[in-house]
């Protein structure tokens, strides 16, 4: 078995609601709790990093499956959105939210369409991170296909 090892340094020098910094890699940002949970709001937050490495693993994954099936697009899109409730002082997460857009070449076929919807949902339970979260972490998958030029999406 092969391993591959992230490292991340964190500095935290004040209390609560103080800011800190954390750098792994490329990755090198402030971080603090978010206003809404009574924070200072700098830089970026726990509940912001585990919705982006969600999204961006599931995008990557989803993107190298349409590559593999050889599945042309035009473009790939996603919004997200992180489910947080904050009920007497205990805060969980409760569901990440994905909305990809999968836009195929304007001469997709309705083959093309059902097989973009069927690795979208694929995607989603191939994905390292959706792995690492599942029975922790709800995600829920809206996927739209559209061909280029086309307005609505085809489902």
């Amino acid at each position: 078995m092969a391993e591959h090892s992230f490292h991340l340094h964190a500095s935290w020098p004040g209390l609560r609601n103080d800011v800190g910094e954390i750098e792994a890699g490329n990755l090198k940002t402030k971080v603090s709790i978010p206003p809404e949970m009574d924070g200072p709001g700098v830089g970026t937050n726990p509940d912001e990093m585990l919705l982006g490495a969600a999204a961006t693993c599931y995008i990557i994954t989803l993107a190298a499956m349409m590559e593999r099936s050889k599945l042309q697009k035009e473009n790939l899109t996603m919004d997200s959105v992180g489910i947080v409730d904050v009920t007497k002082g205990l805060i969980t997460y409760k569901k990440i939210i994905h909305q990809p857009l999968i836009v195929l070449k304007q001469d997709a076929t309705d083959k093309d369409i059902d097989l973009a919807h069927k690795l979208a949902r694929k995607a989603e339970t191939s994905c390292m991170i959706s792995r690492a979260i599942k029975g922790n972490v709800e995600i829920e998958l809206h996927a739209s296909v559209t061909r280029g030029g086309d307005s609505p999406p085809l489902r």
